[in-house]
């Protein structure tokens, strides 16, 4: 008998069709954080070496365009910080950590709902395997504890069981993978934000100092 026949499934009882439908849902949100978080991290140090160049040539417009046309959290915190490039470290700070707290929510969404997943669904297969002992125990109880009545509840328990943990064992590995997009996003958004602070600081308004002064000089 195959392992995938649907006989050997409706033997399962009543809690198979919960971990399925558990199961599909668990697939679903994946494959939705999977193209999410696919979409949201770029390479950023290329991009921000793009931003620079394109700020090198004081073009602080293009650049906010493209942050705008760049997908991803990256690119946000890039916006809020260029959108304050006139302002003091502080004020720049404090937009900046505004916008990579605003993006977080969203790279974090649906993570808990497969976690949920992988946690509950070991104890639907408890509960199903309890309830396959349940119906052998009754079998023997009222004396018609045939081999065919033992053999359903037995069915029932150990797949079950089995069901619960083949869903319960991807699942975690799901949540772990996810997680570890979602860190790996964050990582890029505070370097991101270091360094455009750090450029817009420095080199960006050195610049303009040195410029100021040499008009200043000529037109004197």
């Amino acid at each position: 008998m195959s392992v995938f026949d649907f006989s050997l499934f409706a033997k399962g009882g009543p809690m198979m069709w919960v971990l399925l439908v558990l199961g599909f849902l668990c697939l679903m949100l994946f494959v939705e954080r999977v193209l999410y978080l696919h979409r949201g991290q770029i390479k950023s140090t290329e991009f921000i070496n793009g931003i620079k160049n394109i700020l090198g040539k004081r073009r602080i417009v293009e650049a906010l365009t493209v942050c705008e046309e760049t997908p991803g959290p990256v690119a946000a915190v890039v916006k809020a910080a260029l959108l304050h490039a006139d302002d003091s470290a502080d004020k720049m700070r404090f937009h900046v950590q505004e916008a990579a707290v605003i993006e977080l929510p969203a790279l974090e969404r649906r993570l808990g709902s497969i976690a949920a997943v992988a946690q509950v669904a070991p104890m639907v297969g408890l509960l199903g395997t309890i309830l396959g002992m349940v119906s052998t125990f009754i079998a023997f109880e009222r004396d018609y504890a045939t081999a065919s009545a033992l053999a359903t509840g037995m069915w029932q328990a150990l797949l079950c069981a089995a069901g619960g943990l083949l869903l319960a064992i991807p699942a975690n590995l799901a949540h772990h993978f996810l997680t570890g997009r979602v860190r790996a996003i964050v990582r890029d958004i505070e370097w991101a934000g270091n360094e455009i602070m750090k450029y817009l600081l420095t080199e960006y308004r050195d610049f303009d100092a040195v410029k100021n002064a040499i008009k200043e000089e000529t037109e004197a």
